[in-house]
């Protein structure tokens, strides 16, 4: 099947997904967990829910991409937590991150800045512009934000292609290149690439204790079911190339760049996935109510292919991570989104709650889950 008509034929299998609603409650009992282990519904009424950030109150915020919006989710004793609208209109706000008591969201063009949000909720202060330069391009423009140990902003600038050298683009004083992750003072100042030859990046974390920044990267299409994988990867110096475009996770010649630099002189991935399972967000698991040998893990959104013969992903896999950093394999940790080749529901992002659950975004079915761990119930 050629491009365009995978293209037309995912969309109408989403558009399809999205008007039959589908069934929270039938969807739940299809999920498989490990032994003691149960998935519920926590927020139902979440249209595109995506990237998750929680605030110093227990209210999770929630970007969305057709939607234009971001929700809040505030919790209430013994009740689903009430879902509000904080933000609407905006361009494509994927990414939510809080920091000292402001949320931040990221649109494709413009990073936002709300004050003092969790008072305020009924009336939503208004944004305050953290940078509007960001690129344009929609191709991979989706921004995934994130706050690191280092208290600096940190923002992924996906390539707008398949597959191509990434330009570099000039703001103020500083030189960015598309195909990176990059970070930035939480004012917007000093704006600086991190890691390099990083397709799309659209989930990332610090690994507790070592504050290093691990990433999840989707590898390019069109060559085949089964290559190139995504990947997981540890950046281990600022400034580390990963590849792109020239290699793919570690060991695959691109086949139209691969001729002018060998996939020796980049960073290896820290684990390969599989191939086209569209792995977005991850985090180190930091709770205590899951057993002990998932403590530390990295849990992953994989979000479901689009473009292979079967399809695979739609699930949240974990990965395990030895004394030296030493990733995988990975394991399957809750499925049930895939039935066959009918997608049910996409998972986006990941969170660990202060209680120690996990919850999953799912920009199909609209709405996020919850995963306890309860033996016995």
């Amino acid at each position: 099947m050629n491009r365009r008509l995978l293209l037309v034929a995912w969309a109408a299998v989403t558009v399809l997904g999205a008007s039959a609603g589908v069934a929270a409650g039938s969807l739940l009992r299809d999920f498989e967990l490990p032994p003691g282990f149960r998935i519920e519904r926590y927020a139902a009424d979440v249209p595109g829910a995506r990237s998750l950030t929680l605030g110093a109150a227990g209210v999770v915020y929630v970007g969305s991409r057709e939607a234009g919006k971001v929700y809040a989710l505030v919790p209430r004793a013994g009740q689903a937590p009430q879902v509000r609208i904080v933000a609407e209109g905006l361009n494509r706000p994927n990414g939510v991150a809080w920091h000292e008591g402001a949320l931040y969201v990221a649109e494709t063009r413009r990073i936002l800045r709300y004050p003092d949000l969790d008072r305020h909720l009924d009336a939503p202060p208004a944004a305050q512009i953290v940078r509007d330069d960001l690129p344009t391009e929609t191709w991979h423009g989706l921004r995934y934000i994130g706050f690191g140990p280092d208290g600096k902003l940190y923002l992924s600038i996906g390539a707008p292609c398949n597959v191509c050298v990434p330009a570099a683009f000039t703001r103020g004083d500083a030189t960015l290149e598309y195909g990176s992750i990059t970070r930035m003072n939480p004012d917007g100042s000093r704006w600086e690439v991190v890691a390099r030859g990083v397709r799309n990046s659209v989930g990332f974390d610090w690994r507790p204790g070592s504050g290093e920044l691990w990433f999840t990267s989707n590898g390019r299409d069109w060559l085949g079911d089964d290559a190139p994988p995504d990947t997981l990867n540890r950046l281990r110096r600022i400034g580390e190339n990963f590849g792109f475009p020239y290699c793919h996770a570690g060991t695959i010649p691109d086949p139209k760049y691969g001729g002018l630099h060998a996939c020796s002189e980049f960073a290896p991935p820290a684990l390969a996935l599989p191939a086209h399972v569209a792995a977005l967000g991850m985090r180190f698991y930091t709770g205590t109510m899951f057993p002990p040998q998932y403590r530390g893990r990295i849990f992953i959104a994989e979000h479901g292919s689009w473009n292979r013969s079967t399809r695979i992903g739609y699930r949240v896999v974990s990965v395990p991570i030895d004394g030296q950093g030493r990733a995988g394999p990975e394991e399957v940790f809750a499925s049930g989104w895939l039935s066959g080749e009918t997608v049910r529901g996409r998972p986006v992002d990941v969170l660990t709650m202060p209680d120690g659950a996990l919850l999953v975004s799912d920009d199909l079915a609209g709405c996020v889950y919850r995963i306890v761990y309860a033996p016995g119930t």
